[in-house]
């Protein structure tokens, strides 16, 4: 078959043969799978438009374009893939056969809003239903723990990890580590669904764990467990008692009311889902949390998701690897070894891997070595490659669609609820040929850094109506390779939306930030009107510019900046770490602690990738 020419140059066929290719691999790379002379990939792709070295990290699009133009299937391969491939493979070198196979430990989350007691009823729970014997020995955090509950005379185990909220929950899920079975969200019966309570239900549902609800406090004044019930079942959680499949339990941690049916309850629903696991094959887990003692060097805790983890194993986790010195359980006591669902602190690590990140036991330490250093490599290529790469985009949901993935996730914030209702109502009638669109989370308000993991975890895009992100969501988007899309205009996001599902995306008008300003103080001038007195922390502020105030993470004006002040003097701008006075054009309600966005827009062509 005739070699095809592309860019100009004569280049191998692949036959439809499938190559696999680390994120951000290189032409080099590339051409050792092939081989091919790596100059001859570069001549090619300068050919066509696009200029990169023999050794440089090239995206993911770009390996696939390259790919298809010399008739190889391109996969580019994450370094979580690889992992959960590995996990895999070593299920099946291992023989995990049903014979095999033996119940292990639920891993129960425990999320809700941040005054509904779930740190209370988590300690009520430990301080109850730990072994006998082990009640108050309980020395250090480690980040998860078991406690012991007894359902028809027998014992059964539940481990519980003690994340800070769902933040961490999707951080973990994020990085590939689906660790949890179960999650219980906690809502109070006298407080009702609050925001934090919906942003724990979507993260759940997103992840796909099977939720139960623990309704707590109900034993103080006001408590309405049925209201809890009807609230939640508005959020598609209809409680088991009222036909639905999700299982309510009324509890209070100050009087340990129900906390034994919280339990039983727990025990069955991991019934259901037959949890278990070979305790005879090599280890492998997650790692829960880690840190760096000054006397003790890494500690690092281990969930062990499969296998039996011992003191002298060789482990590996991300870009870390070591041997178990030393192994804690969850009371601070010596174990020599830990079993399929049991939470242990380690010492032996080189460093201080990710919580998130898969560990697992190898032959010995040169193995460990060799897979930490390769690992480390990979996840620096994919970081450069994230530069230049996005997860999911409007601009690819075409591509992807003929690629077999037709679903786009969105996550959709605004500034008030009429506007949220609005919008939502016109996706819903966008038609569902090619892509359906998921609306997998929305809220009123800022976009926070929980929506942007929530869509990181979840390939999803971000829109925000007259909302701006806060905090530092837009840092972690550009870390996590999320679009997040504001607009005013409700039509202009369904057109969007549309266009990008035909494939017919034009031009857009992007865009960018040149400055940004904090108010400290407010003046006001017979002549002039409100003057924010101000200080630049970002970029250059210019008269004239088009500038945006924000308040609360919500856009309430936008407009020019009339009139910018240094002291007593007019000026055409002021730098970064400088004071200044701005008077913002046909707008006098600025306040203390507000934002000026200052920003310049044009025109961009879009292109399907």
């Amino acid at each position: 078959m005739q070699a095809p020419v592309v860019g100009g140059v004569r280049l191998p066929h692949g036959n439809g043969e499938t190559i696999r290719l680390a994120r951000g691999a290189s032409l080099s790379d590339f051409a050792e799978k092939i081989d091919a002379n790596p100059a001859a990939l570069v001549q090619a792709l300068f050919n066509l438009g696009e200029m990169v070295t023999a050794t440089q990290s090239v995206g993911d699009e770009t390996l696939e374009l390259l790919g298809g133009e010399m008739n190889y299937v391109v996969q580019v391969v994450s370094p979580e893939d690889e992992d959960r491939e590995l996990l895999e493979s070593f299920s099946i070198e291992f023989g995990e056969d049903e014979g095999e196979q033996l119940p292990r430990p639920p891993v129960v989350s425990v999320m809700g809003h941040v005054d509904h007691g779930k740190t209370k009823l988590l300690d009520a729970i430990r301080n109850e239903n730990v072994v006998e014997g082990e009640a108050g020995g309980i020395t250090q955090h480690i980040g998860a723990y078991q406690v012991a509950t007894e359902v028809d005379g027998n014992e059964r185990r539940i481990t519980f990890i003690d994340t800070p909220g769902h933040e961490a929950f999707t951080a973990m899920r994020a990085r590939g580590a689906q660790a949890t079975d179960i999650a219980v969200i906690v809502v109070a019966a006298d407080d009702g669904v609050m925001p934090q309570t919906v942003e724990a239900i979507d993260h759940a549902k997103a992840a796909g764990v099977p939720v139960m609800v623990a309704v707590n406090k109900i034993d103080v004044d006001g408590a309405d467990p049925n209201r809890v019930r009807g609230e939640l079942a508005q959020r598609e959680l209809t409680p088991a008692d009222w036909g639905g499949d999700t299982e309510f339990v009324d509890v209070s941690a100050k009087t340990r009311e129900n906390l034994n049916d919280l339990l039983e309850t727990l025990v069955t629903l991991a019934e259901i889902q037959e949890l278990k696991a070979n305790p005879n094959a090599p280890a492998s887990g997650f790692v829960i949390e880690s840190k760096l003692d000054p006397g003790r060097g890494p500690v690092v805790t281990l969930l062990v998701h499969r296998g039996r983890l011992k003191v002298g194993d060789a482990v590996v986790a991300g870009e870390h690897q070591g041997r178990v010195r030393a192994m804690n359980d969850f009371r601070g006591q010596r174990v020599d070894e830990a079993t399929p669902g049991m939470p242990v602190e380690i010492l032996g690590f080189d460093g201080v891997p990710a919580a998130g990140e898969h560990f697992r036991v190898v032959e010995n330490e040169r193995e460990a070595r060799r897979l930490a250093n390769e690992r480390g490599i990979r996840l620096k290529q994919e970081a450069i490659a994230r530069q230049a790469r996005r997860r999911v985009s409007l601009e690819d949901v075409l591509a992807r669609a003929e690629r077999g993935e037709k679903e786009l996730n969105l996550v959709i914030k605004a500034d008030v609820a009429g506007s949220l209702e609005a919008l939502a109502d016109e996706i819903a009638r966008l038609p569902h040929e090619q892509v359906t669109v998921n609306n997998i989370r929305d809220g009123v308000g800022g976009i926070t850094e929980s929506d942007v993991m929530l869509a990181s975890a979840s390939d999803a895009v971000v829109i925000g109506f007259n909302v701006r992100p806060v905090g530092n969501a837009a840092q972690v988007a550009e870390q996590e390779g999320v679009e997040i899309r504001t607009y005013s205009v409700i039509y202009k996001i369904v057109e969007d939306l549309r266009a990008a599902m035909e494939g017919l995306l034009e031009a857009v008008e992007v865009e960018e930030q040149i400055a940004r300003v904090e108010v400290r103080a407010t003046f006001k001038a017979s002549r002039v009107g409100t003057i924010a007195g101000s200080y630049v922390t970002e970029g250059t502020v210019r008269r004239g510019a088009r500038a945006r105030l924000v308040r609360d993470g919500t856009v309430i004006y936008d407009g020019r900046i009339g009139s910018l002040r240094r002291f007593k003097d007019d000026v055409r701008e002021v730098a970064a770490g400088m004071e200044c006075g701005i008077v913002l054009e046909n707008y006098p309600d600025v306040k203390e602690g507000d934002v000026i966005e200052v920003y310049e827009t044009k025109q961009v062509e879009q292109t399907l990738t």
